[in-house]
C-alpha cells in the first residue's frame, strides 16, 4: 500500500479522535447542541480522552503542544507554572524527537491534510506557482518572533492566529480562530508559492523543523537502485533541495530537519531506491 495512503488514513482519523469526545458527551460537531437539547447529556472533560491538538487530557494525564507551551511560559514572564508546562510538553516532545520533528506536520496537521486536496484544485486549474517563493528556514524566524511577541503581548500568539486552531478546534468545539489565516493561506497555494506556509512560514514546522535534526526515522536512499531521475524531488512538500544530498550520493539519507516523513518521495520513486527506516545511514 502507498505510504500517502496510510498517512490520509492517520490524518482523518486524528480529527474524528478529537471531535468524538464532545460529540460522545451530547454536544454536537462544530461545537453546536444537538437538535431538541437544552442540555448536554455529559461533560466531554471527563471521558478517558478529550482535548485539541494544544491541549488534551488523556485518562487524567494532561498532553500540551511543546510550542504552545513555550509560547504560555513566554507570554506568563514567570517561571511559576514553568513545571507543569514542562510536564504537559515533555512526553510530546520527546515522541516527536524520536521518530522525527516534523512527522506532526506530515502526519497529524489537518492544514497540511486540506493542502494536499488544495494541491490536487490547483492543478485541475491548471495554475502554476512558484516552487519556493520564500526561503524554507524563513519559519525558523518566524517562530522566534513568535515567542517574542508572545513574551510582549503577554498572550500566546500564534494560538491567536493558527489555522490548524481552526480545523482542528473549530471541528470539536466550533472555534472560528485562525479562519482568515487559512483562507489568506489558501489563496497564496492557489496563486502564490507551493506550501509556502507549510515550507516558509509556519512557526510550528519552525520550531519542528529544529526538533528533526535528532529523529530516528528516516527516508534512506539506495544509491545503487537510485536512476537520478528526481521525480522525488517533484513530489517532495518540503523542499526539493533536502533530497539533493541522498540523490547525488553524498548521503545515505534525507537529515534535514524539515522532511515530515510524508512519504511522497517514496512512493514517487519508480525503482523503489527510497524507503522509510530507522537511522541515518
Amino acid at each position: 500500500m502507498r505510504i500517502g495512503n496510510i498517512r490520509r488514513v492517520v490524518q482523518v482519523l486524528a480529527l474524528i479522535l478529537f471531535l468524538l469526545p464532545p460529540v460522545i458527551a451530547g454536544f454536537g460537531a462544530l461545537g453546536f447542541w444537538p437538535a431538541g437539547s437544552n442540555e448536554a447529556v455529559g461533560t466531554p472533560a471527563e471521558l478517558p480522552f478529550f482535548g485539541t491538538l494544544s491541549s488534551s487530557t488523556v485518562f487524567g494525564i494532561t498532553l500540551l503542544d511543546p510550542f504552545a507551551a513555550l509560547q504560555t511560559l513566554a507570554a506568563s514572564k514567570s517561571l511559576e507554572f514553568a513545571f507543569d508546562l514542562l510536564i504537559g510538553a515533555l512526553p510530546v516532545l520527546v515522541v516527536y524527537a524520536l521518530i522525527r520533528g516534523r512527522v506532526f506536520c506530515g502526519w497529524v496537521c489537518p492544514v497540511n491534510f486540506l493542502l494536499e486536496g488544495v494541491d490536487f484544485l490547483r492543478k485541475k486549474l491548471k495554475l502554476d506557482v512558484a516552487e519556493l517563493p520564500v526561503p524554507r528556514h524563513a519559519k525558523l524566524i518566524v517562530a522566534a518572533v513568535v515567542l517574542v511577541l508572545s513574551a510582549l503581548l503577554s498572550i500566546p500568539v500564534f494560538e491567536a492566529f493558527s489555522p490548524i486552531s481552526f480545523i482542528n478546534k473549530g471541528l470539536a468545539l466550533g472555534s472560528i480562530v485562525g479562519g482568515v489565516t487559512l483562507l489568506a493561506i489558501i489563496l497564496a497555494e492557489l496563486f502564490w508559492g507551493h506550501r509556502v506556509w507549510c515550507r516558509s512560514l509556519c512557526p510550528l514546522g519552525g520550531f519542528y523543523e529544529v526538533l528533526g535534526k535528532v529523529g530516528l526515522v528516516n527516508v534512506k536512499i539506495n544509491h545503487e537502485a537510485c536512476i537520478g531521475c528526481n521525480k522525488c524531488k517533484k513530489a517532495c512538500l518540503c523542499d526539493p533541495a533536502i533530497l539533493d544530498a541522498p540523490v547525488e550520493g553524498t548521503s545515505p539519507a534525507v537529515c534535514a530537519g524539515d522532511c515530515m516523513l510524508c512519504g511522497k518521495c517514496v512512493d514517487a520513486c519508480p525503482t523503489k531506491a527510497l524507503t522509510i527506516g530507522l537511522g541515518r545511514k
